[in-house]
């Protein structure tokens, strides 16, 4: 079974189904499905409710998550939880005198579950699908399965350097990574080795071209501006420009054994969208040993070893 990030399943068939009778829940309770729901309050102590088609449900405070009891999972995680979806395994289920289901849930048994039987099998080199939940000055935290959490470090998520995630990702989005690490149920990832190699993303610019960049850093001696996630190049000083700055680039040169691209900015883009491209992952496939950015013909060494 494949263990997915919370909000996967909330709009499925399957999961309506389940969660619109209390016939349903039981069923689910029987056959040990995981299931989801929107939390719709916390209370003053804690307790998840669960809005449902046929009634409600309470994730009790100490079911709300792994490590609330012992204190390595802090309460904001469950706080953090109204409005949005939670995954849930159902304990038991009452009918009130109108017919109204009302269930214990448990979304700690459901990451306890992910854990053992998906977390657990995971190393280093893996290639799984995520979602991205909250974004800080350090990291990109994303939801791995059953809403179990995951860090992408900054300086894992692309090869062009950023400010803060955010010039990256947005809250919601699908994405995928790599396993960097995994030490008991903590899982560490990466991000930059999907989306290619520097030969892999300057094919497809030439010198002489102008193209959409971003600017990523105003430094001293030039502007770095970003092409594709993985690539940027240095284009000379000019006044007025700024990092986050969208604009078009005369590519001057292209130099694989410096793994350099010389660029000339020709004039800040008003008009472009706010994401010039799409994220594009260069390597598809479940698993990766090694990766290696650099060209051969270049005297770095850029590399990922997985195994």
């Amino acid at each position: 079974m494949y263990y997915l990030p919370e909000g996967t399943l909330i709009k499925n068939e399957e999961n309506t189904r389940y969660i619109s009778s209390a016939d349903g829940l039981r069923e689910a309770m029987d056959k040990g499905i995981i299931l989801e729901g929107i939390a719709s309050l916390c209370g003053a102590s804690h307790d998840l409710t669960v809005e449902l088609p046929c009634g409600r449900g309470i994730i009790p405070r100490r079911e709300g998550a792994v490590g609330i009891d012992d204190g390595t999972t802090r309460d904001i995680a469950l706080l953090s939880r109204v409005g949005r979806a939670v995954c849930f395994k159902v304990v038991s289920v009452q009918t009130d005198s109108n017919g109204r289901a009302e269930a214990v849930l448990s979304r700690k048994a459901a990451q306890e579950e992910c854990l053992e039987r998906y977390i657990s099998t995971l190393r280093p080199g893996d290639v799984i699908g995520a979602r991205v939940t909250h974004l800080e000055q350090f990291g990109c935290f994303v939801d791995i399965g059953c809403g179990l959490p995951s860090l992408i470090p900054i300086d894992a998520i692309s090869v062009s350097r950023i400010a803060h995630p955010s010039d990256r990702f947005t809250v919601g989005d699908s994405i995928r990574a790599v396993v960097r690490s995994v030490d008991g149920r903590r899982v560490c990832l990466t991000h930059r080795e999907l989306l290619g190699t520097w030969e892999e993303n300057t094919a497809g610019f030439s010198a002489g071209e102008t193209v959409p960049g971003i600017v990523r850093s105003v430094e001293e001696y030039g502007i770095f501006v970003e092409l594709t996630p993985n690539l940027a190049g240095l284009a000379e000083l000019r006044d007025g420009i700024a990092p986050g700055q969208r604009v078009s680039v005369f590519i001057k040169a292209v130099i694989p054994e410096k793994m350099k691209l010389k660029l000339v900015i020709v004039e800040p883009c008003t008009d472009m969208p706010e994401h010039t491209r799409d994220m594009e992952y260069c390597f598809t496939g479940d698993r990766m040993e090694h990766w290696v950015y650099t060209p051969e013909c270049c005297g770095k060494n850029i590399r990922t070893d997985f195994v």
